[in-house]
């Protein structure tokens, strides 16, 4: 006889300390779940407070507010008759984890604390939370009063442990643990364990899906069994965006997947499944049945509750499916675009800014946008009234519907070519051009009166003018006239501190630690004046964030300024490489039907800050920084992912690049990454919040922790990889160690 049973899981775009909002979409998933015949329901890692509270942890708010979501929880209708597995923080014995709550017919079944928590990259949990050691061991737990008139429990088991129906029985991961060497899936499922579920609060990595679903379906194609993953989704308030996921599997075939990118804040998955597969899938396995004799067995919760309802012989079971994954272009117009969408939303602006130059980097930021725009009139064309509602809070006006992401664009983006004396008339009519095919609003403006009054002041004051190289100037001249023209976009009031700040950056730059800076610094002012006025000058209420474009390589070797149009509120790019960014631009040509496009993908990256060469551009990008942008996404992943220093990476190169170069020349660009990275990292200091997309991305003191303060030279280290150099010239081939 076949035990068929409805289980839900979920992906919900829940925000950090946003206590109302999340009560509300979690009652909102209990719902639809139960409407479809679930009788049991998983929520994302931390749902009720929010996965990114951070240092928020700490505060005794959090906790209380916590445990008040909690009571209305219990206290809702809604919540009855299904079992609901819900997340957050929970102080026990003055010990602070993060936990599964996990409830009926408002009586807490199980208190479940994490054992292995996330401490790498993006994730500091041990900062906040401890792991629970106490394998198979539970405590009692004294529920505070507000719980304890509620439920008429004085104590609750604290733990791990498992939950036994009449007809099943049910664990619990959480997130991390799946990831682990020794996952507790792996212990739970030899113990008779049917159903093992896990709340994640995984962010979005470009190609990441794939080794989720791996995991998820080798867990249960070993071991048999059905597996349960919600995730959070959506910005939760930081630089990650959260890419949901959600799945049900069983013994190693997907059943239920759920959207990776979408703008709806709650989706449920349920799936039909008959526990008797598992049983004869199990059955057959003598490997894995000769383990389960000899497993430690886990404290069993007695809940008198079966999933499985009365048999019904044509209930339908629900079939597996083959996950359908996103290409990394489709991920990039999807993931950022979704993230943008939650800062504009939540910040209550009316729109973007964004400093468009004819180049593939602001092209993409204007990509995304569109893409956004499109993602809106998709989602408002099936139904969504939450995204119809906040699109027409953002553009104020409560009778407009978007059908035209080109309308939605020319409502939500202001895009702005800023021109100088050294600027082609080429980037300009490939700005224009980009923006009309979009439908942003778009203008253009020259900066060249701007800088002059700067330079004046600087002239007025030295009695000295500098001039660019090309006409005779010194490297110290060509450079801060290149940041001048940065920061002649300032607003008049503050171009006698951006006179003071280049003439900071001429003695920074004398020692090589800066970039060109006062010509970029007067567009990142000028962008934060139109920002805060170009509505205001149309009549329009609100103001606009402003749009980074700076991507994770530029940033990687500090080839941006300080302060210039690299700094902004928010940057969707900055997180992407330059191979991807041109790989999705070429994506967006043929999917968005964008021709302006091609134009900008087959012209030379340039910062067009030095002058003109018979009005063409003769400063490129890959000259000034000395290594190439493929290059570059190879050191950054040997910096961060292979933890290589100097002379490691000049070991690893020497292999990966001996077809293409000598020991010499590896030795030359592995040198010259370090020198130019080392002088830039305090650039890092003050980069702007980007999309985290890849896990070599050198966001300071939130993923990359570093300092910024280095011996430039690197004596020792260069020292080492010049001996190395002169024992394989010579012809000898010990690279084991240096004397």
């Amino acid at each position: 006889m076949g035990r068929k049973v409805t289980v839900a899981t979920c992906a919900l775009n829940q925000w950090a300390l946003d206590f109302e909002g999340n009560l509300q979409r979690i009652l909102k998933s209990i719902e639809i779940a139960k409407s479809r015949g679930a009788r049991y329901r998983l929520g994302p890692e931390l749902e009720i407070c929010g996965y990114g509270c951070w240092d928020h942890f700490y505060e005794s708010d959090t906790l209380l507010h916590s445990l008040q979501v909690l009571a209305a929880l219990l206290e809702s209708p809604v919540t009855q008759d299904i079992i609901c597995d819900v997340g957050m923080p929970v102080m026990h014995r003055n010990v602070r984890y993060n936990c599964r709550v996990i409830f009926l017919n408002r009586r807490i079944l199980l208190i479940r604390p994490k054992m292995a928590l996330a401490n790498e990259g993006n994730y500091r949990e041990l900062r906040w939370f401890t792991p629970w050691s106490r394998s198979r061991q539970t405590e009692e737990y004294f529920l505070p009063r507000m719980l304890q008139d509620l439920t008429g429990q004085e104590t609750v088991p604290f733990g791990d442990a498992v939950l036994a129906t009449p007809d099943t029985c049910i664990g619990s991961e959480i997130c991390e643990e799946l990831w682990t060497p020794h996952s507790p899936h792996v212990d739970m499922g030899l113990d008779g364990v049917e159903i093992i579920t896990n709340a994640s609060g995984s962010h979005h990595v470009l190609r990441k899906a794939h080794a989720r679903v791996d995991l998820v379906t080798m867990a249960t194609s070993k071991n048999g069994g059905i597996y349960l993953l919600a995730n959070q989704k959506g910005c939760d308030g930081d630089r990650l965006y959260y890419d949901g996921c959600a799945m049900i599997a069983m013994n190693g075939s997907v059943f239920a997947q759920g959207a990776q990118f979408s703008l709806d804040d709650v989706e449920v998955l349920t799936a039909t499944l008959d526990l008797e597969d598992v049983r004869s899938y199990r059955a057959e396995i003598s490997s894995r049945n000769l383990a389960a004799s000899r497993v430690s067995p886990y404290p069993r919760v007695k809940v008198d509750f079966a999933l499985s309802c009365c048999e019904d012989l044509l209930q339908p079971v629900s079939e597996p499916l083959e996950w359908k994954y996103h290409s990394p272009e489709e991920e990039i117009s999807l993931g950022p675009a979704c993230w943008l969408w939650d800062f504009l939303r939540r910040s209550q602006q009316a729109g973007f800014f964004l400093p468009l130059s004819g180049g593939v980097d602001s092209a993409a930021t204007a990509c995304l946008v569109y893409s956004m725009c499109r993602q809106v009139c998709e989602a408002v064309k099936s139904g969504n009234q939450d995204v119809l509602a906040d699109v027409r809070a953002i553009v104020n006006q409560i009778s407009y519907t978007p059908q035209d992401p080109r309308d939605l664009c020319g409502r939500i983006l202001t895009t702005c070519y800023m021109a100088s004396e050294n600027s082609s008339q080429e980037t300009c009519s490939r700005a224009r051009e980009l923006a009309q095919q979009i439908g942003s609003h778009h203008m253009s403006l020259n900066i060249d009166p701007a800088v002059k009054a700067v330079i004046g002041i600087f002239s007025l004051v030295t009695g000295k003018s500098p001039v660019f190289a090309v006409h005779g100037g010194s490297s110290r001249e060509n450079l801060a006239l290149q940041n001048v023209q940065g920061a002649a976009q300032a607003l008049p009031c503050l171009w006698v501190a951006t006179v003071s700040k280049a003439l900071a950056d001429w003695q920074r730059e004398k020692r090589g630690l800066e970039a060109p800076t006062t010509q970029a610094r007067i567009r990142m002012v000028l962008a934060y004046l139109f920002a805060q006025l170009s509505l205001w000058s149309r009549g329009i209420r609100g103001g606009l964030l402003v749009l980074g474009s700076a991507n994770v390589d530029e940033s990687l070797l500090g080839y941006l300024t300080k302060y210039d149009c690299s700094s902004a509120d928010i940057n969707p790019i900055g997180g992407i490489s330059k191979t991807d960014l041109r790989a999705f631009v070429r994506f967006c040509t043929e999917h968005f039907q964008l021709p302006a496009l091609q134009g900008i993908l087959s012209a030379p990256a340039t910062a067009e800050l030095e002058p003109l060469t018979d009005g063409q551009v003769s400063q490129t990008d890959e000259d000034d920084m000395g290594m190439t942008y493929a290059e570059l996404s190879v050191f950054g992943r040997l910096r961060k992912i292979a933890k290589t220093g100097p002379y490691s990476m000049f070991c690893r190169l020497l292999n990966m690049w001996k077809d293409i170069c000598t020991p010499s020349q590896v030795a030359d660009k592995v040198k010259r990454f370090f020198s130019k990275y080392s002088m830039n990292r305090h650039k890092m200091t003050t980069l702007t919040p980007a999309y985290h997309a890849e896990n070599y991305s050198p966001d300071d003191n939130r993923f990359d922790l570093r300092p910024f303060l280095y011996n430039t030279h690197w004596p020792w280290q260069f020292r080492c990889i010049e001996k190395q150099v002169l024992r394989l010239e010579s012809g000898e081939q010990d690279l084991d160690g240096v004397d």
